[in-house]
């Protein structure tokens, strides 16, 4: 793809994203329902902090892309590089796993993920821009450009640690308030938890693995860069 149509491409993506994060953190406060907007607010759900790392991401792809087209290149190599990490590691595994789980989980039973009382609140159109877009926007950008994967130890240490910070907040989050981020949380014991939360985990990385063999299978394999 010519750099100018890969910068108008990222432009737009970016766009679209800041848009929607905008929408969903700008849901009008006496239509929220108390029991799902309580402590923390959106920033508790995985499906938003997804809809800002995909902004950031596409934000710096297109960064990348202009420094390119105006032959920054010691510049946009640095750019380029930090492109490849969020993707890899974070933009692809993320919304891959928030657009499979929460419909699976969705069609296994709404109320365990997105209550019904939401439907007056969220748009039809915006509830698909939040978990079902994300996934094909993934999928375009691996046609659309080659990314840099690092090495598959440090970067599932990685999306480990970031996975882990997202749990240590879910878990701060109930300690303080005593409610679950989501109500499906609230039919394991502990250990079915940890279980849960382990097993997720081994999703996501999975997840990652598959981006990085998509990425080779269409690209070609090249040298790691971490």
């Amino acid at each position: 793809m010519e750099i100018s149509t890969l910068a108008t491409y990222h432009c737009l993506a970016f766009v679209w994203y800041f848009f929607v994060t905008y929408s969903i953190t700008h849901v009008r406060t006496e239509e929220r329902p108390s029991e799902v907007f309580l402590y923390g607010g959106q920033w508790k759900y995985l499906t938003v902090l997804n809809l800002v790392l995909q902004a950031v991401f596409y934000g710096v792809s297109f960064l990348a892309d202009a420094l390119r087209l105006i032959k920054k290149l010691r510049c946009a190599k640095c750019v380029i590089s930090s492109r490849d990490l969020l993707f890899s590691v974070l933009a692809f595994p993320v919304s891959t796993f928030v657009c499979l789980s929460f419909w699976t989980l969705y069609s296994y039973n709404r109320e365990l993920v997105y209550p019904k009382s939401l439907d007056g609140v969220i748009p039809l159109w915006l509830n698909h821009a939040m978990h079902t877009a994300v996934l094909p926007f993934a999928v375009l950008e691996i046609l659309a450009t080659p990314h840099r994967y690092p090495a598959k130890k440090k970067g599932s240490i990685l999306l480990g640690f970031v996975a882990f910070l997202y749990i240590s907040w879910v878990l701060w989050i109930y300690s303080v308030t005593g409610e679950w981020v989501y109500p499906l949380f609230a039919l394991f014991r502990p250990a079915g938890l940890a279980a849960f939360f382990t097993c997720s985990l081994a999703i996501i990385i999975s997840f990652y693995n598959f981006g990085e063999f998509l990425n080779r299978m269409i690209w070609g394999q090249s040298k790691f860069w971490f």
